[in-house]
């Protein structure tokens, strides 16, 4: 079950509480955190406050009616995207063209029937869902590809003109970076003394930020492999700056602790030792 910081909020907005009372009572067996208000600046409060899923909303308002209440969540980038049911017993065609040119997603003529307003409310709502998951896919691959340009482009360079403690810090940094931006698809819950699994989220990470990586079993069965035949920092840069081998181990390190708190990393060859390759280990600290 759903816990109510993860319920789809819907908001109903009427004045007359008996309404309400209905529409709370058609709704109470669905999984919704269901808000109410009972005036036009109520419900436009209670919109910025509580950013609902859904707004069930009757047309009839006394302080404002229900066309100009949409419109203005409608106009503002915060709330367009908000899924909005009118509610009305005014069934003229240009009724149903004004609430259109409001923004209305669609009507539901009172009197309400249980079934069709439950079914109308679940459907609008996944098609909330949809859009809210693109959103977030949308806002994940760009952060992620800021990310990689600067940890790419601009780290080679910057490390080689700071200091040793100044590096440290930069590295610490980076590896948060690369822990908030690329590890959330990844579960790491009963993953204990997985290897394989660590090695396989280690190899991926250094490949979405441009590097050429596999992970294989090592000489022994506590023990796992991770080759790099191409360096994700960009640049000759690379190739003779081995403080970025420090940071693709600290990287290695922080993945391979959320598998397993004994695991521990050690770096056998690195492309910017002057190695053909980067080969890192994870066995048992």
């Amino acid at each position: 079950m759903l816990s109510k910081r993860n319920k789809l909020k819907v908001l109903i907005i009427d004045d007359i509480p008996e309404n309400i009372e209905i529409v709370e009572a058609f709704l109470s067996l669905e999984p919704y955190d269901v808000i109410t208000a009972r005036s036009g600046k109520e419900a436009l409060l209670k919109v910025k406050e509580e950013k609902p899923d859904l707004i069930l909303l009757d047309i009839i308002i006394p302080d404002m009616n229900g066309y100009d209440i949409c419109k203005i969540i409608k106009d503002d980038p915060e709330t367009q995207f908000i899924q909005v049911l009118m509610l009305t017993g005014l069934s003229e065609l240009q009724d149903k063209i004004k609430g259109i040119e409001a923004g209305a997603d669609d009507f539901l003529i009172k009197p309400i029937n249980r079934l069709e307003l439950k079914t109308r409310v679940k459907s609008m709502l996944r098609v909330k869902s949809m859009h809210d998951r693109l959103v977030a896919d949308r806002d994940r691959l760009e952060i992620k590809s800021r990310i990689q340009s600067i940890l790419t482009a601009i780290i080679p360079t910057l490390l080689q003109a700071i200091s040793h403690e100044e590096k440290k810090i930069i590295i610490n940094q980076i590896t948060g970076m690369v822990e908030k931006t690329l590890l959330d698809m990844y579960y790491f819950e009963n993953r204990e003394m997985d290897f394989a699994y660590a090695g396989e989220i280690c190899a991926e990470v250094m490949n979405q930020l441009g590097g050429d990586f596999t992970s294989f079993m090592g000489e022994t069965e506590n023990s796992w492999i991770i080759k790099g035949t191409r360096c994700p920092w960009k640049g000759e840069e690379a190739r003779k700056n081995s403080i970025l081998c420090t940071l693709t181990r600290k990287i290695f390190l922080n993945i391979a602790l959320k598998v397993d708190s004994d695991f521990n990393i050690e770096a056998r060859k690195t492309i910017g030792n002057k190695n053909e390759c980067c080969e890192f280990l994870i066995k048992i600290a």
